[in-house]
């Protein structure tokens, strides 16, 4: 009860103060360039995260970051429980958004940081929406932004690898950058599994090898396969 209390009190307790830094962000916008600007923005969600992963109790153990290509890249990463965002945020050095469920929007404070970030909202009750959420994305890929997408749609809670939904090797191959597969395990120690009290967990993160857009064409109808397999088999060795 002691670690819920304290992650969730860090938790909204931060907004006030991230709010002034955003405010302080954006007027610094115009004369900055689109990769430092994007750097300053993550720097704020990163050291919130970070303060909430140490809240928890929680090691988070990283490897792979030298696989990190330079430029935009589509990070495709199995979605194990609710604190996989804190953990990316505050474990991957490079600048991303990711895509979101649209009732996140009725946050304070959050929302904003997100559009900043190059987000995506997707209300999964529209199909309108699910189309806009994947034409958006390849958009923000195309203007240089790094994006984070959970194919799977929801969380496994550590019970294995659910299916991979088709729309993200569409993303992939019309934004034509690298995909770098991310493999987490152990988040859904920290509450999914624990009736939703927080609890310390070991997580482990690992940077899988990128697939160019040249390997993701070659493998045509397979490609799908082969981003889940890589991350598949990562799983079975962190375990």
């Amino acid at each position: 009860m002691l670690k819920s209390a304290r992650t969730f009190s860090y938790l909204f307790g931060y907004l006030p103060i991230a709010a002034a830094n955003l405010a302080k962000f954006k007027k610094r916008k115009a004369g900055m360039g689109q990769l430092e600007y994007s750097e300053l923005i993550h720097s704020e969600p990163q050291k919130w995260a970070s303060g909430i992963m140490k809240r928890t109790g929680s090691k988070v153990e990283v490897s792979g970051l030298e696989r990190l290509p330079e430029g935009p890249v589509l990070f495709v990463s199995n979605h194990e429980g609710n604190f996989d965002i804190p953990v990316l945020l505050s474990s991957i050095p490079k600048p991303f958004g990711f895509i979101s469920k649209e009732e996140v929007r009725k946050f304070p404070i959050i929302p904003s940081y997100m559009e900043e970030m190059n987000c995506v909202f997707l209300d999964r009750t529209d199909r309108r929406s699910a189309f806009k959420s994947i034409t958006d994305t390849i958009g923000k890929l195309h203007e240089g932004h790094s994006i984070l997408i959970f194919p799977e749609g929801t969380r496994s809670k550590g019970q294995g690898l659910k299916d991979f939904k088709a729309g993200f090797m569409r993303i992939a191959k019309e934004a034509g950058v690298p995909v770098v597969p991310i493999a987490i395990e152990g988040t859904s120690r920290i509450m999914e599994n624990n009736n939703n009290q927080i609890r310390p967990a070991h997580v482990k993160v690992q940077v899988l090898e990128p697939f160019t857009p040249q390997q993701l064409d070659a493998a045509g109808v397979k490609a799908a396969q082969l981003v889940k397999s890589r991350i598949e088999q990562a799983l079975a060795d962190l375990q």
